[in-house]
């Protein structure tokens, strides 16, 4: 047995060990500032629903959950603590860049940083110094982290005992996904500069 195959096979026994709550728990982790992947979670969590231990509706349910309750963290804390505080996560000219963004283009970077390696551990901070309206924010997190969730999740189900093609088609999904984030993003600038000429 190789490495990878291991690894992925200790990945299927510990999110089946761990359960629903499992999937919570590691989902909130990894959509506050702790850098846990969440191809690692839901790609476990969806071979497992494959085999018929665990429900499909329920894993993603459960992984968008995670995710909101996570950005939430980040969100609140931003709120209490201000700039001080996510200065210690974003270096100051990365934090200025993501909040003149965020002040042009609050909703849409809400929805497109939890599409984003990376950037969705930190999108919600902007959104909390932002006081950014709270049904908006979880209404856009919940949106973009359900692509996401759903993505990981039907790749786990449908390549099914096909453990191996996992790791080739991740990256392929990951690459459209940023494309369609692209195109999102172009859509709903050139709309916004329409309506505000009109």
């Amino acid at each position: 047995m190789n490495i990878y195959k291991a690894v992925i096979l200790f990945l299927v026994h510990s999110i089946g060990a761990l359960g629903y709550f499992g999937i919570f728990a590691l989902m909130f982790l990894e959509s506050s500032f702790f850098p846990f992947p969440s191809e690692v979670i839901m790609i476990p969590a969806g071979y497992l629903a494959y085999l018929g231990k665990m429900n499909i509706v329920l894993v993603i349910s459960i992984g968008i959950l995670g995710s909101i309750s996570g950005a939430w963290l980040n969100y609140l804390l931003a709120d209490k603590f201000g700039r001080k505080f996510v200065l210690k996560f974003l270096k100051g000219y990365r934090l200025e860049n993501i909040e003149n963004f965020f002040k042009q283009h609050g909703h849409i970077s809400t929805f497109n940083g939890r599409l984003i390696p990376v950037i969705r551990q930190y999108i919600s901070f902007p959104a909390g110094l932002a006081k950014m309206n709270p049904f908006k924010f979880t209404l856009y997190t919940g949106l973009g982290a359900g692509i996401w969730v759903t993505i990981l999740t039907f790749l786990g189900y449908f390549l099914g005992q096909n453990k191996y093609l996992i790791h080739k088609y991740l990256r392929e999904i990951t690459i459209i996904t940023l494309i369609i984030v692209f195109i999102l993003t172009i859509i709903y600038y050139y709309r916004k500069k329409l309506f505000s000429n009109n």
